[in-house]
């Protein structure tokens, strides 16, 4: 049975995340804009820090519960993040939530009524998707909305969740009496920074809208509210079952990566199109940055 106290610390742990995601909308109290050099940079730490905790902690890490052999658990669990994210891109491409659009109209600035969908630019519709249920605050249509941003959110709280996997075991961390393992402080502390950039991709659209600046800080927590939920049922699960902690970790780390492939990347290259190079300068620069930010990892 896995004690109360333990699930709440790991809630507590992804309601962090999910609030720093709320900070990506700060930098709005200062300044009208960012330069695209700016959001290709910020995309590309995004994307740094997201593959090196997949590599460097969850597989990793899910390798060394593997005894030998084909590690079969964690590339099942691989396998079934990537599917996680294309059954969500497939149920983004049929969401429209143009028919109440005129409502949106009704704000300072105007959105386009319909979103496209192309492949590319999935992460930028979710986006401008999210804006738009904001702006009209049709309660059916946001949870819509927050259905497929659990998709795209559940495998960052997954990860948090079952980077908990050893908690109260000798070695780890002390703190307020709990024994915390590193990785889970790590990866709490990984999953957060990059959540920052994500609240600021949030808060683009809103801002061209004209809404308020508090209100594009609660639409960006609001992006990430499946993730303290998701980090409850993963540690829940691997605690009872630790036979699928191979599993667990294959799931996160392949979903995340998967994200950075098909969404991150090439949201930041669409972003960075005009610039002097199409952004792949700024992109490598900030996922270096990013990747070396999480360096400590590499030495747990």
């Amino acid at each position: 049975m896995v004690a109360i106290e333990n699930l709440v610390l790991v809630f507590v742990a992804g309601l962090i995340t999910a609030l720093a995601t709320g900070l990506g909308a700060i930098p709005f109290f200062f300044v009208d804009d960012f330069s695209d050099r700016w959001n290709v940079a910020l995309w590309g730490v995004a994307s740094g820090i997201m593959v090196t905790v997949s590599v460097f902690g969850l597989a990793d890490e899910g390798l060394a519960y593997t005894e030998g052999g084909i590690p079969t658990m964690l590339v099942l669990g691989l396998l079934a993040g990537v599917v996680l994210v294309e059954v969500g891109d497939a149920v983004l491409d049929r969401v429209d939530v143009g028919g109440d659009a005129q409502a949106a109209h009704d704000h300072d600035a105007p959105l386009e009524d319909d979103v496209q969908t192309d492949g590319a630019g999935h992460a930028h519709d979710d986006h401008a998707l999210e804006a738009k249920a904001i702006a009209q605050g049709n309660p059916k249509t946001l949870l819509l909305i927050l259905g497929i941003l659990t998709i795209h959110s559940f495998p960052e709280g997954v990860a948090v969740g079952v980077s908990f996997a050893e908690l109260g075991f000798d070695g780890g961390l002390s703190v307020l009496g709990f024994s915390i393992p590193l990785l889970a402080v790590f990866m709490t502390i990984a999953i957060s920074i990059h959540n920052i950039p994500e609240g600021t991709a949030i808060a683009i659209p809103m801002r061209a809208m004209g809404l308020s600046k508090w209100r594009m800080v609660g639409a960006a927590i609001f992006s990430s509210l499946p993730q303290p939920i998701g980090a409850v049922i993963a540690y829940g699960f691997v605690s009872w079952a630790r036979d699928f902690l191979p599993f667990g970790f294959g799931f996160a780390a392949g979903a995340m990566v998967y994200l950075v492939v098909t969404e991150f990347i090439p949201e930041a290259l669409e972003t960075g199109e005009n610039l002097p190079n199409g952004g792949y300068r700024e992109l490598v620069i900030g996922f270096g940055a990013g990747a070396l930010a999480m360096l400590p990892l590499m030495v747990l």
